[in-house]
């Protein structure tokens, strides 16, 4: 089969869809890897750590016009769509969900589109969950820098220290962005509490750090949580819906002055009403004093890492795609959200 690994034109988006390592094992595969000129640079990869594997670098015509299937990261954008067709099977993170013109577009073009976000095997996500785990590493990064006085916050260090207290992180969403984000919080001392529906994992948090503390998200006790919250992490996701805003306008607009919301769940459309999607050129935005960080491809910002746990999990996926049995697949059948002029994805019908 004829693979196509473009490059991706998000705004500083730098992953790349399979790094050259991955690449080598497909084309050892028998299959043949067209890679657009300088897809990897920013994640660190050479065109010539591409071509030195067996790959062909060519322009971004020749690959859509040729491969029969890509692989990329990010949905495609609107200068890829025209290049789209009926031939083409897309593995990516598509979220239609939140994108209902691009679903019509893709509707469109005909193609076969699976999404990485809605691959599951045995109940997990297991090419969402690395993303979300650095995406929730990220917001607590981000999140504590953007408590700091020069970047317009009230001057707070999130772990405290001897003498002063500490910061107040609340994340609603315990699963992988979520969790990820509490311990990376907990380890830098702050005071966190966590907010799921999903009782195991509120048990499993409460046994983690004498730091965490462990609620479920009754809308009261957001409100009465959210008046002393310094940052403030939504991480709710329901696998390929739209993401319910938990959150209110009014929940927001009680939080003091200065402090931070990084909304995590931005992909699926975000979980507060007053989520914008913004990007990395202008990150923030702010409503009635809170500082909101709502970018929509946070593992972008580390590419060179990102990329690689991303290809970990793709690879053997991807094997399997450019075979004649994937359709045997349950988790790849399950997982297509359209093809051939139809929607096919469960969350997308319903």
């Amino acid at each position: 089969m004829r693979i196509g690994i473009p490059i991706e034109t998000k705004t500083l988006e730098g992953r790349v869809g399979l790094i050259p390592a991955a690449c080598e094992l497909l084309i050892r595969d028998g299959h043949q890897l067209l890679v657009e000129h300088n897809a990897g640079l920013l994640s660190g990869y050479s065109d010539d750590s591409f071509r030195n594997i067996g790959a062909t670098l060519v322009n971004r015509e020749t690959l859509f016009g040729d491969a029969q299937l890509i692989i990329k990261v990010k949905e495609p954008q609107p200068e890829e769509l025209p290049l789209l067709n009926a031939d083409h099977l897309l593995f990516c993170f598509l979220h239609l969900a939140a994108l209902p013109d691009l679903q019509q577009s893709l509707l469109q073009s005909g193609c076969t589109a699976i999404g990485f976000e809605t691959v599951a095997t045995g109940g997990q996500l297991p090419i969402l969950a690395p993303m979300s785990e650095i995406a929730g590493r990220l917001a607590i990064q981000y999140g504590t820098t953007l408590l700091h006085h020069p970047a317009g916050g009230p001057g707070i260090m999130l772990g405290g220290i001897g003498g002063a207290e500490r910061g107040k992180v609340l994340i609603i969403g315990a699963g992988n962005a979520g969790g990820s984000a509490a311990l990376l919080a907990a380890q830098i001392g702050s005071q966190v509490t966590v907010m799921d529906i999903n009782g195991s994992r509120l048990r499993e948090f409460h046994q983690r750090a004498a730091n965490i503390n462990s609620e479920y998200p009754y809308p009261e006790s957001i409100l009465k949580h959210l008046e002393t919250t310094d940052l403030l992490i939504g991480a709710v996701l329901i696998p390929g819906k739209k993401a319910p805003k938990i959150i209110s306008r009014k929940m927001i607009e009680t939080m003091k002055p200065g402090s931070v919301f990084i909304d995590i769940a931005v992909d699926q459309g975000g979980c507060s009403e007053t989520t914008k999607p913004t990007n990395y050129t202008a990150p923030t935005f702010q409503h009635t004093g809170v500082t909101h960080f709502c970018v929509n491809n946070m593992p972008g910002a580390v590419p060179r890492t990102a990329s690689q746990a991303l290809s970990s999990t793709i690879i053997p996926f991807a094997r399997e795609l450019a075979s004649d049995s994937w359709r045997s697949n349950p988790a790849l059948i399950n997982a297509i959200n359209l093809e051939q002029g139809q929607l096919k994805l469960a969350a997308l019908l319903n």
